[in-house]
């Protein structure tokens, strides 16, 4: 499970009004939307800078809206001015995402990212935002000591860790420092590059997964070629209102 805050509005706030109620909200991500004709506009914010794309505060979006916004159907469409068209469909109480695949290319070992961790990762990738460092099993994601001092410095918005799951496919964990968050519990938006990766190297496209953080994580997951299916559950914890001078 992964908390993150929705807030929706009949019209943008100022961004820097958006980013300080992120920051008060504390919390991995807030998501922001605006319906726009038959659609959803949707922005987030971590407590310190706007990220281009978010999947489990997408999915709680998507939640707010069937739960709690009497939306109608089974569909959702969002749209995001940096990642471009998103959907949420609902089967019951399973909510699946439809997000674009990242695209991850294999780069050097440097020194900067193996000094990030105390165990050395085997294999190294770069996608459109964050480096995929690949390790020898489950174990050592469980039992790595991310050096978040030195993890800041990587220009990307984080890092995720992977390996070859012992009772699922993969397993994984995300960290970003440079970003405001030292570890997120459950990273959506970094399954767009795990799961077209250890859909190639296990030779399936239905996929099952754990982010191994200390809250957990277990996602079922779809390779889709040019897009990824992410499926998770919603819950409420709380509602409240913002006042705005």
């Amino acid at each position: 499970m992964n908390p993150a805050a929705v807030c929706p509005l009949d019209e943008w706030l100022n961004d820097a009004v958006m980013q300080k109620i992120a920051m008060e909200n504390n919390l991995a991500e807030t998501a922001f939307y605006v319906k726009e004709g038959n659609h959803y506009s949707i922005r987030w914010f971590t407590p310190a800078v706007e990220v281009d794309l978010c999947g489990h505060a997408t999915l709680a979006a998507a939640f707010v809206l069937f739960k709690h916004e009497d939306h109608q159907g089974i569909n959702i469409h969002f749209i995001s001015e940096r990642s471009g068209p998103l959907s949420v469909s609902k089967n019951g109480n399973l909510l699946t995402l439809n997000f674009p695949s990242d695209k991850v290319e294999q780069i050097d070992l440097s020194d900067d990212i193996i000094a990030g961790f105390d165990i050395s990762p085997q294999i190294a990738l770069k996608g459109k935002s964050d480096y995929l460092l690949i390790f020898s099993n489950e174990n050592e994601i469980i039992n790595v000591l991310p050096h978040f001092d030195l993890i800041k410095k990587l220009k990307a918005r984080g890092v995720i860790i992977s390996a070859k799951g012992d009772t699922v496919d993969f397993v994984s964990r995300f960290f970003a420092p440079q970003s405001g968050i030292d570890e997120d519990p459950v990273t959506g938006s970094a399954h767009t590059s795990l799961i077209p990766y250890w859909s190639k190297q296990l030779g399936k496209d239905e996929l099952t997964a754990i982010q191994l953080s200390e809250r957990k994580g277990h996602l079922q997951c779809k390779n889709l070629g040019d897009r990824v299916e992410i499926s998770g559950q919603g819950r409420l914890y709380l509602k409240g209102e913002i006042f705005i001078d």
